[in-house]
């Protein structure tokens, strides 16, 4: 199957630029360029009516949705739901989160991440394992009776996944450089989260193969003036990515603001941290014993700890244009280029190329989602 859109105001590697058309053929993009330029053959062909063509959203911590939390049931069709309620609003490729859990249930959702992948599921990448190897101090919502040592079986089961991509959140004061090296040298994706770590542990852990950091400000120790703590840690490296919560609730907007400067371009990523309210119709759900209320966008335990988020990647750019003042082409960057590239997926997804997988969201210009394409398939 080949189609052929035209008539969209696409984000290009230049830039935005109307009168586009994108080729798609086998699920990948086959030609890009101005209408009139490219040749569709016998394709189909579809007219985007100006609307907004976009790479689509990666999101890179996605406990759940659609009215489903992955910790509740990981299995295929958990997965499959998932993708599902985000897809509608232009997620086309995701890690299914786990939050701590025993080891039993990690397993479970590593073998279900690549059933999900063997399956065709549309839009998984891999999983990230949010813990269960986390610092006590900095909880926020996990459970401290599932934390657990990161030894030499949790080394091998972190590392076990056959298809995508491992993201392995951990706090680096609770394990060693060395541990961390061994995870990296598997091809783990390790961020630090959820940590009290010092400055100097931190760096450490960047030299060992660190790759990023989980939910940057929330859950870790903060910039101080003579103790830079993970934030610090975190600004002052050139190389780790850092996920951003823009919610305006998680992270105030001048602190976001200030990250993004701090750090290369290309190493600030959107991420939703959504549980399972995001494309709920009851947004109120339970998480470990714990009835979370969603209210105002805040999904908050009785004691008003933040769990989790009620953010979709949509809303995430749009609140990167509207409360962090960037233009929107930077702000769908953030959602797609730059968490491919924290997944080492660059030369496959986050961009409209040819060569690239044709992973595509239609948007009005208000930034709703219209339509999206995994794979060359559209939703409608």
């Amino acid at each position: 199957m080949s189609q052929l859109l035209f008539n969209a105001r696409a984000l290009t590697m230049q830039g935005f630029r109307d009168r586009q058309s994108v080729l798609i053929r086998d699920g990948l993009i086959e030609a890009m360029g101005d209408d009139g330029d490219v040749d569709g053959g016998d394709a189909s062909v579809r007219d985007l009516d100006g609307q907004l063509l976009l790479p689509g959203f990666i999101d890179l911590q996605v406990n759940g949705g659609g009215g489903i939390l992955f910790n509740d049931a990981p299995t295929v069709e958990t997965i499959r739901a998932i993708g599902v309620a985000h897809r509608d609003f232009g997620t086309t490729g995701f890690l299914p989160t786990l939050i701590s859990d025993d080891l039993d249930v990690v397993a479970a959702a590593i073998a279900a991440t690549d059933a999900a992948i063997d399956a065709g599921v549309p839009g998984v990448l891999g999983i990230h394992l949010e813990g269960p190897f986390l610092s006590e101090s900095k909880k926020g919502v996990h459970d401290p009776a599932k934390f657990r040592v990161l030894d030499d079986d949790a080394v091998a089961l972190l590392s076990s996944l056959k298809h995508g991509k491992t993201v392995v959140t951990l706090a680096p004061e609770m394990t060693s450089p060395a541990r961390i090296a061994e995870l990296a040298a598997a091809g783990v994706i390790v961020a630090a989260g959820h940590t009290n770590a010092s400055y100097d542990e931190v760096r450490a852990a960047l030299d060992a193969g660190l790759n990023g950091f989980t939910h940057l400000f929330n859950a870790m120790s903060p910039l101080n003036s003579r103790e830079p703590g993970v934030v610090g840690a975190a600004l002052d490296d050139d190389n780790s990515w850092c996920g951003l919560i823009a919610d305006g609730h998680h992270v105030h907007p001048a602190s976001l603001r200030i990250a993004i400067a701090s750090k290369a371009r290309g190493k600030s990523v959107l991420v939703t941290d959504a549980m399972s309210s995001v494309g709920a119709v009851n947004k109120s759900f339970e998480f470990g014993g714990q009835s979370i209320e969603v209210s105002d966008g805040r999904c908050v335990t009785a004691d008003g700890t933040l769990a989790g988020s009620d953010l979709d990647m949509a809303s995430a750019v749009r609140n990167t244009v509207a409360m962090l003042h960037l233009d929107l082409d930077e702000a769908v960057r953030m959602a797609s280029a730059y968490p491919a590239a924290a997944l080492g997926l660059e030369g496959e997804l986050g961009q409209i190329k040819a060569g690239c997988r044709a992973n595509l969201v239609l948007a009005s210009h208000e930034l709703h989602i219209v339509d999206t394409w995994i794979d060359g398939k559209s939703a409608q």
